[in-house]
């Protein structure tokens, strides 16, 4: 046997015995240079490593000659080791390039795989893939791979395992280990590891390849035989990048985890095609959710952004809590404040969404246009529902759209939000949704409220058709003494705040024919197709603004076929071919319906021209169910007509009871007081007061005399010349700034013969215009980027909004476009989006995510009840004796101890005569009627020879 000793600076080191009893032919070098050299070009050329650091301080002896130095001497010297006693610290050296992973392909080199395939018919094994020392691999993954396929054919999984690196940072060592290797982390547990010790290891070759240098392949546990069991393990369940993304997009757009499976099963031809299992694809699901979710603040403030450059009228707002973690965000972008501006008069709200990772209350702000479509005007996530916090939304919900306000406001029956309403918009109409109403009742009505029952047609009678409020008084108190119902607590408390819901405390109240949230309700529904459940902030805004473009595709569409479709007739009548010229398609369509509903009512003429009685032809069947008679008057000599039935204040669009008298005095055209704007095709055209007379629905403007068009037309000239270059905009504009000053004086006197004086302007429907006319700067007021941090109630407010001027020292120019500016024009500082994207990054770096609050359960979709709601979840049950709540009737105070009532005894259809009483039971073993044998308490008698009589088995009473 060979001896390996060592000599440093004079220092023996101890024999290496591991290497000598492991490498008994391992050659051994002499003190002379010309050995120690070739020593060191071997050692310099080990892939390892081990030995260059000790190569300046160690000095070889030997007994025997050189042997053979091979090829494979490097690898040999692989596992050797050298222990040193007065070694201190490792030699510092300059160290090579590090090795490459793997090695060049070559065309003439055979891979492993093709020659396990090749060579199978040969050898006539039991499997394709066979491991075996000195294989060779190109890469760390070829070899991987074929001892998976090797692991598949076989039946269990591998995995990575141990691993080594030499002093060049290059792993030179690698293990693939059977997935039931190792020690379980808890003696009692469900942990597969059994300590199984089928292996091999890969260490590398001369041209930097990979070689298999030991390979193991005995197993102690069961082998899997199909390919159900085989694809739960980890190494068998292959999901490559382009599967990958295909799944995150799916996901995003909220398509279920059976639907993504099922997709994915027709890209492979079938489901039994498919890498993976589904449950492998539920946990990738788990991932791809929590890396949209890292950094969610961050993404979502790049998403707004994006959107701001986009969009430069986008806006949002950030309110934030002590800890600097967001409280309230709501956003909103140019389109949608233009459509606010058209048609913001009526808005629903509703809170009733929370499909998303921190569970926030998702509100939306939802109207309707021209179309009767419905618009998204802003939508906010909250942390909690507060006066405080309804306070803060709908007060910069008002600032972000200009200043305007909602005539009215629908929503559910919170009590927060309606203290918030009345102190943020006093003037407007708060309405409750008649939907949660009729909800309540039926959850606390119990029995009185079904199908078939009186009481539910006379309630839905009196919700829906009472039209005055003496006859809502007098029915309500009727059908509570009818019913007995007068104690009833739900009812109660509905009809003290009848002034929210009912339909007669609402007459001339403009409501663009709403009567509750299920705009908003519809939206939240559309949105959670859009929505996956517990998703990230910046994933529910993505998606959220696909929604809304879907919604203004739709709006493209109707516009479109308003523009170019031809309107087809119902009945063929002046009236009708006038409002086909006046309305949308889909407006023309529900005036066709009232159209048709006005042929079946009769009119008796009460005083010529002036009242009308307008009664359906079928009254006496449908007086149960609706009002039949209908007052209707006529005033200012033909040009308007009032209906007690209050369609037109209500919706804008003239009732059936009306177009019936219409017809019957023969107009020709609707009145121009009974078209409203919002529901024409020019429904949009709304300029500012002082400019009114140039829009479209009012006709060519009027010029009694020569000033105006000279004036007007100058003016134009002035605009086209200031709007070349820059110098030339500067010197207009200041010009016109200080002819402005100097001519305030001068025209001060009004000689009444101007164009805005003379124009005849339309009176608006009921519950519009005030006749208050605000200036454009309040009407319009936009709040810079700049110094627009508020702070309020422990919560700090960060907005962020397209600013009206940047900076200080503004010239005159500058205030006079300030002025003129309004939320839908085009003036707005081009700096803006350069701010604006400053601002957003601070921003982001600033705020933290809510903590997130995981409900019990998987997350859902499902409608989230208010809070008014969640009192009680269960359903009120009610006696069937009394009629009362709380109890049942086998605990019925008035039940007492009597007996039921007979039966009573069926007769014969044909002959009259009474049936056969019915045989009463009874017990087999006492005789009595009553119970049965198993509940008899008589104690059993047995015949058995020696037993007594009254000997009690178990399960007997004595």
């Amino acid at each position: 046997m060979s001896t390996l000793v060592a000599e440093s600076n004079g220092s023996v080191c101890s024999a290496v015995s591991w290497g000598i009893s492991n490498y008994p032919d391992s050659a051994v070098f002499g003190i002379d240079p010309e050995r120690l050299s070739v020593l060191r070009e071997v050692t310099e050329d080990d892939p390892s490593g081990r030995f260059a650091d000790l190569l300046d301080s160690v000095d070889v002896m030997t007994e025997t000659d050189i042997a053979d130095l091979d090829g494979n001497r490097a690898s040999r010297m692989e596992n050797r080791y050298v222990a040193l006693d007065d070694k201190v610290g490792w030699v510092t050296r300059n160290r090579k390039v590090a090795m490459p992973d793997e090695r060049a392909t070559s065309a003439e080199r055979v891979i492993a795989l093709e020659t396990a395939l090749t060579g199978f018919a040969e050898r006539k094994t039991d499997t394709v893939v066979t491991p075996s020392v000195g294989l060779t691999f190109d890469s760390i993954i070829e070899a991987y791979d074929f001892y998976n396929l090797y692991s598949w054919e076989t039946g269990f999984g591998i995995r990575y395992a141990k691993s080594r690196t030499n002093v060049k940072g290059t792993r030179c060592m690698q293990e693939f280990v059977c997935c039931c290797s190792g020690k379980p982390k808890e003696p009692n547990s469900t942990s597969s590891r059994c300590q199984c010790q089928a292996m091999i290891r890969l260490l590398r070759t001369d041209d930097d390849g990979w070689y298999i240098n030991e390979f193991r392949s005995s197993h102690n546990h069961q082998m899997l035989n199909t390919c159900a069991e085989k694809l739960h393990f980890p190494s068998h369940r292959h999901i490559d990048k382009y599967t990958r993304e295909l799944v995150s997009q799916l996901r995003e757009n909220n398509v279920n985890l059976s639907k993504v499976y099922s997709t994915l099963a027709t890209f492979f031809g079938r489901v039994e095609n498919v890498p993976f299992t589904k449950r492998c694809l539920r946990t990738l699901c788990g991932k791809l959710s929590r890396e949209q979710a890292d950094d969610d603040v961050r993404k979502t403030m790049a998403i707004f952004s994006e959107m701001k450059v986009q969009d430069s009228e986008f806006s949002y707002n950030v309110q934030v809590d002590d800890e600097s973690r967001i409280r309230t965000l709501m956003w909103t972008n140019g389109r949608s404040k233009k459509q606010y501006h058209h048609f913001g008069d009526v808005v629903t709200f509703d809170t009733t969404y929370k499909t998303n990772l921190y569970d926030m209350p998702f509100g939306i702000f939802v109207g309707v246009n021209n179309h009767f479509q419905s618009v998204l005007y802003a939508g906010v996530l909250m942390r909690d529902e507060t006066v405080d916090t309804f306070k803060w939304i709908f007060d910069e919900f008002v600032k972000m759209m200009g200043g305007k306000r909602p005539i009215t406001i629908l929503t559910d029956q919170a009590r927060a939000m309606e203290v918030a309403i009345e102190d943020v918009y006093p003037d407007a109409t708060q309405r409750w949704c008649k939907w949660h109403i009729l909800k309540k009742a039926k959850e606390s009505l119990g029995s009185n409220y079904t199908k078939k029952s009186d009481f539910r047609a006379e309630f839905h009678k009196l919700v829906h058709e009472m039209l005055t409020i003496e006859e809502f008084e007098d029915r309500w108190a009727a059908l509570l003494e009818k019913y007995s119902l007068t104690k009833n607590t739900h009812l109660t408390q509905i009809y003290e705040t009848r002034q929210k819901w009912a339909k007669p405390y609402f007459a001339g109240k403009f409501c663009a024919r709403q009567t509750s949230t299920g705009r908003s309700e519809s939206a939240n529904h559309m949105l959670k197709q859009y929505v996956p459940p517990s998703c990230s902030m910046n994933l529910f805004v993505k998606q959220y603004n696909k929604l809304q473009f879907d919604r203004e595709q739709e709006e493209g569409f109707q516009e479109k076929r308003t523009r170019l479709s031809g309107a087809v007739l119902k009945v063929n009548t002046p009236l009708e071919m006038h409002a086909s010229k006046v309305y949308t398609r889909k407006m023309f369509e529900i005036f066709g319906g009232i159209l048709y509903e006005s042929g079946s009512y009769d009119v008796e003429e009460i005083i010529p021209k002036q009242k009308y009685i307008v009664t359906h032809v079928k009254a006496e069947k449908r007086e149960k169910w609706f009002k039949c008679r209908y007052e209707v008057n006529v005033s200012d000599n033909l040009g308007y007509f009032s209906c007690i039935c209050g369609l037109f204040e209500h919706m804008g669009m003239v009732c059936c009871h009306s177009l019936q008298v219409m017809n019957v005095l023969r107009l020709k055209e609707i009145p121009p007081r009974h078209i409203l704007k919002r529901w024409s095709i020019h429904g949009r055209d709304n300029l500012p007061d002082h400019l009114k007379h140039y829009q479209q629905d009012m006709g060519p403007p009027d010029a009694p005399t020569y000033r105006h068009s000279a004036l007007y037309i100058t003016a134009l000239e002035v605009v086209k010349m200031g709007d070349r270059n820059l110098e030339s905009y500067k010197f207009m504009l200041d010009g016109l700034v200080d002819l402005r000053e100097r001519g305030a004086k001068i025209s001060a006197p009004n000689d009444g013969l101007g164009i805005a004086e003379q124009q005849v302007s339309n009176t608006g429907v009921a519950g519009g215009s005030n006749g208050k006319t605000k200036s454009c700067k309040a009407a319009c007021s936009v709040r810079s980027v700049e110094g627009n941090h508020l702070s309020a109630g422990g919560a700090t407010s960060v907005s962020v909004h397209p600013p009206a001027s940047q900076g200080e020292g503004r010239t005159k120019s500058q205030d006079m476009a300030s002025e003129g500016s309004c939320p839908n024009a085009n003036s707005y500082n081009s700096d803006y989006s350069e701010t604006a994207s400053r601002l957003d990054v601070n921003v982001g770096d600033s705020m933290l995510a809510p903590e997130r609050e995981k409900k019990r359960g998987r997350p859902t979709t499902s409608r989230d009840k208010a809070p008014y709601e969640k009192g009680s979840n269960k359903r009120s049950r009610f006696c069937s004796i009394c009629r009362g709540k709380g109890h049942k009737s086998s605990t019925c105070p008035d039940r007492g101890d009597a007996p039921k009532k007979e039966r009573k005894v069926g007769t014969c259809s044909k002959c009259g005569l009474p049936k056969k009483e019915r045989k009463v039971g009874t017990c087999s073993k006492c005789g009595l009627p009553g119970h049965r044998k198993t509940t008899c308490s008589k104690p059993l008698v047995s015949s058995m020879p020696g037993v007594p009589p009254a000997h009690s088995f178990p399960g007997t009473f004595v």
